[in-house]
């Protein structure tokens, strides 16, 4: 996977503004509003949906037992609260479709 090459934040940026018919710095504000939006949201309700994309969602962990993989002892991790993003059916047929 290391020669496929990703696309960065400017090259997104570029690819909406032209389709949009926006400046670059009109679209980095929109999706800087968007980012924040969703954090706002998602500390306030627990989740934000991102129309056919996804959804991010908080999770809280319980407290478990694990293995410091160095020496092998056993530790305690604590419980914590995460984000994780839990993506659309149809985003996910459309990357990878199902097997017949």
């Amino acid at each position: 996977m290391a020669d496929k090459k990703f696309m960065t934040k400017s090259q997104l940026i570029a690819y909406f503004a032209e389709k949009l018919g926006m400046t670059k710095k009109q679209v980095g504000e929109m999706f800087g509003d968007l980012a924040a939006l969703a954090a706002k949201e998602v500390k306030r309700a627990g989740a934000f949906v991102l129309p056919d994309i996804g959804k991010l969602v908080l999770v809280k962990r319980a407290a478990r037992m694990g293995r410091n993989p160095a020496t092998g002892e056993a530790i305690k991790i604590p419980a914590k609260t995460v984000v994780k993003a839990r993506l659309a059916k149809a985003f996910k047929e459309a990357v990878v479709p199902p097997k017949k």
